[in-house]
């Protein structure tokens, strides 16, 4: 078995949206430990702010099948793939490490570079796995967040309930 962590975000009907995913992935997976909710602003684009979370749960699936599965949450909650990055979205999961792999063929490429890039990732993920220690720096998620300008793109805890 090997640990994962996704990243999960929404910014159309995000509290619905989240429960759907985190049920999904509880349905699949098993036991899903979720991270307290961020709220944030769009990043890159004007649009309504994101919640944002981490999950992590053990499993057997690789890589490529996990994501598969992953497309097929999305599907459930409408997300239509679309050449715009950036753009609000009923559901984006993000798988953000795979153990301590480091893979590079896309559309996998772990562990995910947004972990260091944006703080409604990284703040989540070291409120979930402190001492969890990233696979390319081989820091802490802890002293990542620590070390992190959270000015850049400040998030806000929210006290949403997705259980």
């Amino acid at each position: 078995m090997t640990t994962v962590f996704l990243g999960l975000g929404s910014n159309v009907e995000p509290e619905a949206n989240l429960r759907l995913a985190i049920a999904e992935l509880r349905k699949r997976f098993g036991k899903v430990v979720a991270s307290p909710v961020y709220s944030s602003a769009a990043h890159g684009f004007e649009g309504p702010e994101f919640l944002n979370l981490v999950v992590k749960f053990d499993t057997a699936v690789e890589p490529a099948a996990l994501h598969h599965e992953l497309e097929e949450i999305h599907a459930l909650a409408g997300r239509q793939r679309g050449c715009e990055k950036y753009l609000s979205r009923r559901l984006d999961i993000d798988l953000l490490l795979y153990g301590q792999e480091r893979i590079d063929r896309p559309p996998l490429r772990l562990p995910r570079k947004d972990i260091l890039e944006y703080s409604f990732v990284l703040k989540p993920l070291s409120d979930i796995a402190p001492d969890f220690r990233h696979p390319g720096t081989g820091k802490t998620m802890a002293e990542h967040w620590r070390e992190f300008d959270s000015q850049s793109h400040p998030v806000k805890q929210c006290d949403v309930v997705l259980e």
